[in-house]
Parts: C-alpha cells; sequence; structure tokens
C-alpha cells in the first residue's frame, strides 16, 4: 500500500517540476535583466514558454491533473510571463518614456493577472464540448510574453539598438505602443485559436512532422526572426479566427461563455 502511495505522489510531482522549471527560468530572466542581459532575458521567457507546454501535457497524459497543479501553474505563469517581461520591457525599451513607460509596463503585468484570473474562472464553469476548446478569450498570456522576447531577440539579431533608447523613429516607439497593445488584447475578447486541435486531431501526421522539421530547421538558421514573424502572425491571425467564431456562434455551434457562467449560477 505504500508503494502505491508513494507511486501516486510521484505522478504528481513530475508536472510540478516542470512547473518549477518554467518558474525558474522566469525567475533568471528577471534577473538576467536586471544585470542588463535583455537577450539571455528574453531566451529564458521562450524557456520558460517550453515548461509551460509541456508541465500541462505531461500532467494530463499521466492522469496526474490537479487542483493545486493547476493554481500552481497560474502563479508560475504570473511570474514567467506577466512580471518578467513587464520588467525585462521596461528596462531595454520603457524606461527612457518615464512615466508612460512604467504605466506601460504595469498594464502589461496587471492585464496579465487579470487574462489569468478569468481562464482560471472559466474553467470552473460548466464543461461544455462547444466552448473555449478550439478558442481563447483574449490573447493568451504566454504568446503575450513571447511577442515581447522575440521582439527583443530580433532587435538585436539586427543590431537596431544596443542600449535602451537608442533606436530612433519607429524603431523607439515600437515596443511602447506593442505593450500597450499586448495588454489590451489580453483583456480584450477577441478570440485566438487555441491550437489544440492541432495537437489533438490531426488528419495527416505525417504532413504535420515534415512542417513541424521545416519549422525547427529554419528555427536553427534565423531563430530571431523566425519567432518575431511567428508572433505577429499569430496576433493578426485573430483577425481570421475571430470572425470565425462569430459565424460559428451564429450558426449555434459555439457556446459563449458568458451564457454558460449564468447557467452556472
Amino acid at each position: 500500500m505504500s508503494e502505491l502511495i508513494n507511486k501516486n505522489k510521484s505522478v504528481y510531482i513530475f508536472p510540478s517540476l516542470l512547473t518549477t522549471g518554467g518558474m525558474f527560468f522566469g525567475f533568471y530572466a528577471i534577473m538576467a535583466a536586471l544585470g542588463g542581459n535583455y537577450e539571455h532575458s528574453a531566451q529564458a521567457i521562450l524557456a520558460a514558454g517550453v515548461f509551460d507546454g509541456l508541465d500541462g501535457r505531461v500532467a494530463r497524459a499521466m492522469n496526474a491533473t490537479s487542483a493545486f497543479g493547476k493554481e500552481y501553474d497560474s502563479l508560475a505563469d504570473f511570474l514567467s510571463f506577466g512580471i518578467a517581461p513587464a520588467v525585462l520591457i521596461y528596462l531595454w525599451a520603457l524606461e527612457p518614456f518615464h512615466r508612460v513607460g512604467w504605466a506601460a509596463a504595469f498594464l502589461f503585468a496587471v492585464c496579465g493577472a487579470l487574462r489569468l484570473a478569468r481562464f482560471n474562472v472559466q474553467q470552473h464553469v460548466i464543461q461544455d464540448e462547444r466552448v473555449s476548446k478550439r478558442y481563447f478569450q483574449g490573447l493568451p498570456i504566454p504568446a503575450a510574453a513571447g511577442v515581447v522576447a522575440a521582439l527583443i531577440l530580433f532587435y538585436q539579431e539586427l543590431g537596431i539598438r544596443s542600449d535602451p533608447g537608442a533606436a530612433v523613429g519607429l524603431w523607439r516607439w515600437l515596443p511602447l505602443v506593442m505593450t500597450f497593445m499586448l495588454g489590451i488584447l489580453m483583456v480584450s475578447t477577441i478570440r485566438f485559436r487555441s491550437m489544440k486541435d492541432f495537437y489533438y486531431h490531426r488528419k495527416r501526421p505525417f504532413l504535420t512532422l515534415v512542417g513541424v522539421v521545416i519549422f525547427i530547421s529554419v528555427l536553427t538558421i534565423h531563430m530571431a526572426s523566425t519567432l518575431f514573424v511567428m508572433s505577429w502572425a499569430y496576433l493578426l491571425s485573430a483577425l481570421h479566427s475571430h470572425r470565425e467564431y462569430l459565424r460559428l456562434l451564429a450558426e449555434g455551434k459555439e457556446v459563449e461563455e458568458d451564457e454558460v457562467e449564468d447557467l452556472s449560477v
């Protein structure tokens, strides 16, 4: 009996260790940014994203999901994808804007927290197969942090700036505008594709595998440029995914989250 209990404990520990690994990279990203090593900080945020993508899938594969794991994952996400990118983008580019830059970084962090809180609440409402399986309501916080990290790596690769505030014109204002935009998108009702059907409902697994191999090959050649293009492509894809969501909603093939919350009261 004791061996069975220990085995069950180890199942739950492993996903939590992955979550802790993501939190470690988030904390390292903050420390690296404070030390002026912005490139390593951005890379650490991306590494935290890898761990964030693994812990949930490993927990489901091992049938080791728990309320504790979900709450722990949310706290780790806020550190790695809310606080860390806000500190990074402020120290890297927004500090010369003084109070406006401070407000932009703070808005990013707060909207990230609100996005996580709203997502957690929606997980407790009545589960309907037509609700929130294909779409996220608002930009996911890991994606927002990824956009920040990709932008910084892209700037570093092109040599646009070597220190905060060195760029001029559009390149100087882009990080500020982007930070405000990402914060607003996280708390918006715009639907972003969740990509869950890409993982779980592949009709052509071989072509998918080939696509992943090509992506990894391109990523190894021009990682910063590839990540930058992909991050903005995902942002722009919301124009299509939100329109598709509204069409499915009108056809009765999708249920709005607010309707389900009313039913659960």
